[in-house]
């Protein structure tokens, strides 16, 4: 017999509230922020999937918003998380220009309006 049939319970919303609730807001910034480094890095054919799933367009994008974020909010993380965050952001920054057939001219790529020209 097939439980194909058989229907998904509901999401319990109010467990998934409190366990939200529980998270401290570093844990939240910093999840996100690799949330969006991974999924920039997907982008930029860094993966072992390679060019499968490149957008440059997406990853850049991804990339802008990973660096909003961390320039908003890395007084409030600590620089123990910001740091190693940072690094990533510069990495991802700079295989973009990499990636790129027209390379952005210093201080238009990709996040650099909040980091300031990423150079190799």
């Amino acid at each position: 017999m097939s439980d194909a049939t058989s229907p998904e319970p509901a999401p319990d919303f109010d467990a998934m509230t409190r366990d939200i609730a529980e998270v401290p807001a570093v844990e939240v910034i910093v999840t996100v922020a690799v949330n969006l480094m991974s999924a920039a890095a997907v982008k930029l054919g860094l993966t072992e999937e390679g060019d499968t799933y490149k957008d440059l367009d997406e990853a850049r994008k991804l990339v802008h918003a990973l660096a909003g974020l961390l320039d908003a909010g890395a007084t409030e993380i600590s620089s123990f998380h910001a740091a190693p965050l940072r690094d990533g952001l510069k990495s991802l920054q700079l295989a973009f220009r990499e990636a790129s057939l027209v390379p952005d001219e210093p201080g238009q790529g990709p996040g650099e309006k909040y980091t300031g020209p990423v150079y190799g």
